[in-house]
Order: structure tokens, then sequence, then C-alpha cells
């Protein structure tokens, strides 16, 4: 296990990060001339900046500080069996075959995935995957509450409306986990592309891929980050990749898919169709 130093605390990173991502996107709407319907939908944004953005960003903000890249991506990718969890609790959706399965091959994918790694024996390590369940579970919370969500709001308004609000939602803790000394010029750069092009970017195109072509297709991206988390841990950072981290990857992924419902039939299927 690698020990990585930090410089500026888990609450002052997210806030750099999601107030960066708001000033780019009010830039972007002042060059669009587009209005953000704050009065109308503020809470709709308070909801969708607190279990998109803040609440998640800050636990796997913090779990970083133990856990590696690659746990951290793959404890990350269970988000969607987290959603279905939610949706069978709160909008009394249904078990299906199909969908049993995938809980159960994704729940075993984290159990190898934590129970091989050398991580355990770290006395943080316990709660730092606790807080990176959490995050995934977030995102779960999330997906749902915009499935049910009465609202008719445009993707850009989403991802703008929701960064300002995560910007709010975080602010009042910052003064209790200030930056430490010695920021860099380097540190200021990475937290500005984290901003503006990790976040501010990549929200503006998260929410146009769901008005494109809907949530199951646009959650593939799920597929992805455990992939390049362990490939840039292993590359950048140092970190080794051993079989249970492969293994309980791949049975995550396999997870997913089946309690997403995805295919690779269905999403060029879709593609083509919406191309059309």
């Amino acid at each position: 296990m690698i020990s990585y130093g930090w410089v500026l605390s888990p609450a002052a990173m997210i806030e750099s990060r999601v107030l960066l991502a708001a000033l780019f996107l009010l830039l972007v709407a002042q060059l669009l001339k587009k209005q953000l319907p704050l009065r109308q939908h503020w809470k709709h944004f308070l909801i969708l900046g607190l279990f998109n953005s803040a609440l998640p960003f800050l636990l796997l903000a913090w779990s970083a500080k133990t856990l590696t890249a690659s746990m951290l991506s793959v404890l990350n990718a269970t988000s969607p069996i987290w959603g279905l969890l939610i949706g069978l609790l709160f909008r009394q959706s249904t078990m299906t075959v199909r969908s049993a399965l995938g809980l159960a091959i994704g729940i075993t994918g984290v159990t190898v995935l934590v129970g091989m790694d050398n991580v355990l024996t770290l006395k943080a390590a316990p709660l730092a995957i606790l807080t990176a369940l959490g995050a995934a579970m977030s995102y779960g919370i999330a997906s749902n509450y915009a499935h049910s969500a009465k609202t008719t709001v445009s993707s850009f308004d989403n991802a703008h409306g929701s960064m300002w609000a995560a910007s709010l939602l975080i602010l009042p803790i910052v003064p209790f986990s200030p930056a430490n000394t010695g920021v860099t010029t380097q540190i200021v750069s990475a937290v500005i592309l984290l901003g503006i092009l990790c976040t501010g970017v990549a929200y503006l195109l998260y929410f146009r891929l769901i008005d494109a072509l809907g949530a199951p297709s646009t959650l593939t991206v799920t597929f992805l980050v455990p992939v390049f988390g362990t490939l840039w841990g292993h590359y950048l950072l140092g970190e080794s990749i051993g079989w249970h981290t492969i293994a309980g990857g791949i049975s995550v992924l396999i997870g997913t898919a089946l309690v997403t419902g995805f295919s690779i039939k269905t999403l060029f299927g879709q593609s083509r169709t919406t191309k059309n």
C-alpha cells in the first residue's frame, strides 16, 4: 500500500472542484445567454447537488487518503447495484431473477476485492471502505431521485444548478478542514483541471447523454471507471494489481451489467436509432 501526502483537505479540494465547475458553467451560460431557473427549481438543484456531487465527492476524497485508486474505482462501480436496492426499498421496484443474480455476483466481487487486499491491515481501512460504499450509495439515491423527479429541467441547467448547490452545501465545513501548507503551482493546476475538465465539462456530457440516450446507456460509463482507475493507479501511482483486484473488479462489472440490464447489442441498437 502506498502512502500519499495530502496538501489539500478533502473538503477544501472538493469545494474548489465544484466551485470551479460552477464558475465554468456560469461562463458557458453567459456565452449561450441561458438563465438558470433557480427560483423554480432550487429544491431540485439542492437534492441533485447533495446526492450526485457534494456527498459522494467528499466521501470518495476522504476514502482516497487510505484506499488505492483501483479499489476506489471498483467500489464506486457498485452505484447501480445500490440504485437497485434503494429502488426496491423506496420505489417498490420488483426484483427479477437477473437482478438478484447480479446483486449476488456484485456483493461477491466486493467481498473478494476487499477481503483479499492488504489494505485491511490499516487501521483506517474499514471506515474508508464504508465511506467509499457510501459514496456509491449516494449515486444510487441520485439515480432514483432523477428517475422519479417531476421536473423538466434541461441537461445544462441540471449540471449548472447542481454545481452551485454542491458549492453551497460544502462551504460551511471548509473552515473546519483547512488546506495544509505547501500548496504548489502543480497542485493548483491539477485542481483547476479537476474542476473545469473533469467536473464541469464531464457533467455537461453526462446530463446530455442522459437526455439523448437515457440513463441505462449513460450508465455504461460505470464499466470504464474501474478499468481506467486500475490502469492509472498502476502506471501513474505504482499501485500493484493483484488477482483479487481483477477478479473482484470483473465480478462487480458483471453484477452491474445484470442489474442494469446492460447489453452491448442494445447499446449499439439504441445509438443507431438515436442517430436516425
